[in-house]
């Protein structure tokens, strides 16, 4: 069979104790529960912490208890209100306790973190509830839907001393930007000046909730897809400073979702490079994942290209990057790189350190996002 072969994923239901229709959704679909096992604690961690999930709107929040747990994190409790939520977290997840209220875990003086993917215009308020409460905060993106949300946030971090990190996934659970990472800091390709990131993604209409749909609610596709993008900008430029030069969103294939945006991309400067992002609702169904993303690092000395889920041209998996230099052009597969954000996020949260996440950086990309899309302009509507 091809390299798509679903049989991997109906294992990995059986290894979570869930129904393999509802996990085959997540290599496909991108919004469903991980068809792996969880994870289990890294044998060279050296710190731990006790954490709580608030919220389970978004499947990314596996990946993100995975990422904290991997680190050295003990899951305590969760809570959420949906039936179906609860249900399937509690299957992957069977030691940690369902809380009876959120509440329940915000005074509970023995967690040091709360993890959340409710709604998106939900998780800033529920950041900074738990950043007064006296806890760190790690939220989906976007962890922040307006420009009023994002003062309140950076002025709760003042007032606190906490942080409030927001899980990139794109750049901090994908192993080919990772390895992109690592041979941009080596000087691989010489000094970045400009990246592209295309990120199509599948819509799959029957399968999302009606939040999805509201732009009220999930914030528009420039704050909510292109703030993985932003972030990357930032990140592989190291810019500091940064601005919006031009943007522009679209619902040309949604009529029957008004409040919806199915396009958008946006053009952005900062004192590091330039950068250009594109994205959509447009995968095809005849693509066998939910979405063809691809990072184009431009470097004063080579280029690098980055095949994150799938290589159209024929490799299997994903993570899949392809870098000329000053010796030669070459493939690389980063299947196995390993992910560091889990334990260098707790290492932060004990030491008080930035290894994981630098927060100026974190929040520079969602103003970059929230200004972009308040500023858009609408060429085309549906």
């Amino acid at each position: 069979m091809s390299q798509f072969d679903r049989r991997s994923i109906l294992a990995g239901a059986l290894m979570a104790g869930l129904g393999g229709e509802l996990l085959a959704q997540s290599a496909t679909q991108g919004n469903a529960v991980p068809e792996t096992a969880p994870a289990t604690p890294e044998l060279t961690v050296t710190h731990h912490i006790r954490f709580s999930v608030i919220g389970l709107d978004h499947a990314h929040i596996y990946s993100m208890t995975d990422a904290v747990i991997r680190g050295g994190g003990q899951l305590v409790a969760f809570f959420a209100t949906e039936p179906a939520q609860i249900a399937a977290f509690r299957a992957r997840y069977p030691g940690a306790a369902l809380a009876r209220s959120e509440a329940e875990i915000i005074e509970d003086r023995t967690i040091q973190l709360i993890a959340g993917a409710p709604i998106p215009n939900l998780r800033a308020p529920l950041g900074i509830r738990a950043m007064r409460a006296g806890k760190d905060f790690l939220g989906d993106k976007p962890a922040i839907t307006t420009l009023g949300q994002l003062a309140q946030v950076r002025r709760a971090i003042r007032e606190t001393g906490k942080k409030f990190a927001i899980m990139y996934s794109e750049r901090l659970e994908v192993r080919a930007a990772i390895k992109a990472g690592e041979l941009v800091d080596q000087g691989a390709i010489g000094r970045v000046v400009q990246t592209i990131n295309i990120a199509p993604h599948r819509v799959s209409p029957a399968s999302r909730p009606a939040w999805f749909w509201d732009k009220a609610l999930y914030g528009g596709i420039l704050t909510d897809i292109g703030s993985h993008q932003a972030e990357q900008f930032l990140y592989y430029t190291k810019s500091t400073h940064a601005h919006v030069v031009a943007a522009q969103t679209g619902n040309i294939a949604h009529a029957d979702h008004p409040a919806f945006e199915d396009f958008g991309d946006m053009m952005l400067t900062g004192s590091g490079g330039t950068g250009y992002v594109r994205v959509d609702w447009y995968t095809p169904d005849g693509l066998p994942t939910w979405g063809d993303g691809r990072l184009f690092l431009l470097g004063t000395e080579g280029y690098i290209e980055l095949r994150k889920y799938v290589d159209v041209a024929g490799r299997p998996g994903g993570n899949h990057l392809i870098i000329a230099d000053r010796n030669s052009v070459r493939y690389m597969d980063c299947s196995q790189v390993r992910l560091p954000f889990g334990p260098q996020f707790v290492t932060d949260i004990v030491e008080r350190s930035s290894l994981a996440q630098d927060q100026d950086q974190a929040l520079l990309a969602a103003e970059l996002v929230l200004t972009a899309q308040r500023n858009a302009t609408r060429p085309v509507t549906a």
